[in-house]
């Protein structure tokens, strides 16, 4: 037996065979194909339709046409009769990006600034026209009409000190909230009408607030007399006023408080009242109304009334045609009386001073007769001169001052 190995007979090369061959044709041919595409597609827009062979098929593309880059079904005579297709001229469009706003041009846009302007004024001239409408409401709960007609009629020879009353009332209850308080000084000699001027406010103001509590009368020489101690008057007047004002200020109205005979006052209730005026009081002390009557600088008035008998002096509102002489007169009344005042107390600093003018023999006479009238007599013209004439006056360039005004007018009626 023989060992030896045995040795692998050398792998005779085979053919390959026809399921092989077949497929690689295949696979040359289309590679030959996309090849010659490829070149007569780059030779097209130089040789033109006309030149292309036949072997270029339906599917070449012309040159010079916005064909789509893939195969088409359509043959050469439909490509030839379609009409090229015209180009739309696009429209300048500006385009936005979405996230962003859109504004028009400079020339269209229309300015916020403009719209709130106008929004402002709007809101504005609201406001002032529901502020003209409060004031006028606010006015004639007072009835200030009224109450100039009541003074005009009843209290004789002082129309340029009632207009001048009126006009700062009107001023001052033109609106409901106040910084501080209103505080007319009514200065003159005896018997000239403050005392009067005084009562027919107080009643007024009772018969207009419909509340007698937020109206004050203080007479110095009833409610203070001499034997009291000034202490014991400044806290009760202190209380009062606190009173009246924390009563009008729960009613949202505004009091009056009339205080007679301050010449009489000790320094201590003037210094109280004072003390009413100031800021750092509570703010309902500042919508309150303070009428001081009182006969301080009675002889600064007469002497100067008398002095300038000659001048027309302040006895009308109007001035009549010496309206200008009697505006420097009445300046000159009120200057003097600022500064004689301010030596007595600082309370006259914050007041406004109005001052009463002697009253002449006319108007005496109306005073009588109006007297008469209220005593259920005749006023008779004749017999009021008669009772007039009994009274004594300063006679200066054939003019007659009163020198007790109407003071006496009462008495002598009554002796009637």
């Amino acid at each position: 037996m023989d060992s030896r190995p045995i040795s692998p007979e050398p792998a005779v090369p085979r053919a390959p065979g026809p399921c092989v061959i077949a497929p690689v044709r295949a696979v040359l041919r289309l590679r030959r194909r996309v090849c010659l595409l490829r070149k007569r597609r780059l030779l097209l827009p130089s040789a033109g339709l006309a030149g292309a062979g036949p072997d270029e098929g339906p599917a070449a593309p012309r040159a010079g046409t916005d064909q789509p880059r893939f195969f088409t079904f359509d043959d050469a005579a439909e490509l030839t009769s379609r009409a090229p297709r015209k180009r739309r001229r696009r429209s300048r469009v500006v385009l936005y990006p979405e996230s962003s706003r859109k504004y028009l041009p400079r020339a269209e846009r229309r300015s916020r600034a403009q719209r709130c302007l106008l929004l402002l004024v709007a809101i504005v001239g609201f406001q002032v026209l529901n502020a003209i409408e409060n004031l006028d409401d606010n006015a004639q709960r007072y009835d200030l009409d009224g109450l100039e007609k009541a003074l005009q009629r009843a209290v004789f020879g002082q129309p340029a000190a009632v207009g001048r009353i009126v006009a700062l009332l009107r001023d001052y209850l033109a609106t409901h909230v106040h910084s501080r308080p209103l505080l007319l000084a009514l200065h003159g000699p005896s018997g000239v009408g403050k005392s009067h001027v005084g009562r027919l406010l107080a009643r007024h103001f009772r018969a207009v607030l419909d509340d007698g509590a937020l109206v004050l009368q203080y007479h110095a020489r009833h409610h203070c007399p001499e034997p009291r101690a000034a202490q014991a008057c400044r806290e009760e007047l202190a209380r009062l006023v606190a009173d009246v004002v924390a009563r009008a200020e729960a009613e949202e109205k505004t009091p009056l408080l009339v205080l007679d005979e301050v010449e009489a006052m000790p320094t201590a209730l003037l210094d109280e009242v004072h003390g009413f005026l100031q800021p750092q009081r509570s703010h309902q002390f500042h919508s309150a109304i303070y009428v001081l009557l009182s006969s301080t600088g009675g002889g600064e008035i007469t002497r100067f009334v008398l002095q300038n008998a000659t001048r027309a002096l302040p006895r009308r509102p109007d001035g009549g045609p010496d309206s200008v002489r009697g505006a420097r007169a009445e300046e000159e009344l009120h200057a003097s009386m600022r500064v004689l005042l301010a030596r007595e107390h600082p309370l006259w600093k914050a007041a406004a001073i109005v001052p009463f003018l002697l009253l002449d023999k006319s108007d005496v006479v109306n005073c009588f007769r109006d007297e008469m009238a209220g005593e259920g007599f005749f006023p008779e013209q004749a017999r009021a001169e008669r009772l007039a004439a009994q009274l004594s006056y300063y006679r200066v360039v054939g003019r007659e001052y009163s020198v007790t005004g109407c003071k006496q007018v009462v008495a002598k009626v009554n002796l009637l």
